[in-house]
């Protein structure tokens, strides 16, 4: 008898510790429900969106006011747009911006919200007017080596001028 009450007691801690190591999962992933029912949505159009997820948070000041619930391409103007759903306690002025921010040198991306001066706050569905797309890592460094290059083509071109002109 004293050993089934103690296999029971085992079962019971074992079973506590598989849920518990589910729950943290699923918190590490973003993968947890939230409650819908006190929130609305904002629509941004990027030019490039990087490596932008669904499900990235959306963040103002460094706290989180949302997800990025949705990403598509618009066909029309090949622009991304994508959905923020934004927590009902946050509100934002109509010339709020967004940016596609990254944490750290190469952490996750997310939107950073910008608040406007507005009086007037942006309603369910409205659209950032003000948007700056992802830098771009690979962008960037193709950028540094072409001007690095042509700075050299044109020192070199400089030097075989002076060369030409020396008696």
């Amino acid at each position: 008898m004293k050993r089934s009450i103690i296999d029971l007691w085992v079962g019971i801690f074992v079973a506590i510790g598989l849920a518990s190591v589910t729950f943290l999962a699923l918190k590490v992933a973003n993968l947890t429900p939230q409650s819908d029912n006190n929130s609305y949505t904002l629509i941004a159009e990027f030019d490039n969106i990087g490596g932008l997820k669904v499900k990235a948070p959306v963040k103002s000041s460094g706290v989180v006011v949302g997800r990025v619930s949705n990403i598509e391409l618009d066909t029309q103007r090949y622009v991304a747009r994508a959905t923020l759903t934004l927590d009902g306690q946050y509100h934002f002025s109509r010339d709020t911006s967004a940016e596609i921010l990254t944490a750290g040198l190469l952490g996750e991306q997310y939107v950073g919200l910008v608040q406007g001066g507005e009086e007037e706050n942006l309603k369910p569905g409205d659209r950032l007017q003000l948007t700056s797309s992802a830098l771009v890592l690979e962008q960037l460094i193709g950028k540094f080596m072409t001007s690095f290059a042509e700075g050299n083509n044109k020192a070199a071109a400089a030097d075989a001028a002076a060369a030409e002109t020396a008696p």
